[in-house]
């Protein structure tokens, strides 16, 4: 039972970063093989437990990571119509960034998948199209930042972080009640 329990969880995961992969894709072709992924993990979680237990998770894990850099990189370019020379080169996937002040500042495009932002300052920054994948937004300070087209940002970082009423979020995900105050 613990290992259906922890497949349907990755599957679930999988499910959401489809479902906006698919709805911000502008290659057509990407956006259907989003939509062929979803069917498949949706089919997945409501089959049978031996059906779900034979599962290759790997391989569909990997080809659920192809699409969704794919999806990635054509939004991320859709930010550099005047080219990247606005983006910092610290700002890369898995990048170290604890603690930095990055307050203010356009970092359209940017990805930053799997970074470590704990405690970093985005105070008034425009985060769209940064891709947010597994960034580590713990206590990240997010107040008057505009997170509304932000990639692959989840309700679980949001709560880990610190914004306020002013922060501008994506339409799906919610205002933490800890930030009702601010």
């Amino acid at each position: 039972m613990f290992s259906a329990f922890k497949a349907a969880r990755q599957l679930h995961e999988m499910l959401w970063y489809l479902a906006e992969a698919q709805n911000r894709a502008f290659d057509p072709d990407t956006s259907r093989r989003a939509v062929q992924l979803r069917n498949t993990v949706e089919h997945a979680v409501r089959g049978e437990l031996p059906e779900l237990l034979s599962l290759d998770i790997r391989d569909l894990h990997s080809q659920v990571r192809s699409t969704l850099m794919d999806v990635s990189a054509e939004v991320r370019a859709s930010y550099f119509a005047a080219g990247d020379d606005h983006l910092d080169p610290a700002l890369t996937p898995g990048a170290d960034l604890m603690g930095s002040n990055l307050s203010s500042r356009r970092l359209c495009g940017a990805d930053l998948r799997g970074a470590c932002l704990i405690a970093a300052d985005l105070r008034g920054s425009d985060l769209s199209g940064v891709d947010l994948l597994g960034a580590d937004l713990r206590d990240v300070r997010l107040e008057r930042a505009d997170l509304s087209k932000a990639l692959y940002l989840t309700q679980p970082q949001l709560n880990a972080a610190q914004g306020g009423r002013a922060t501008l979020l994506p339409s799906d995900l919610e205002m933490p009640p800890h930030w009702h105050n601010r």
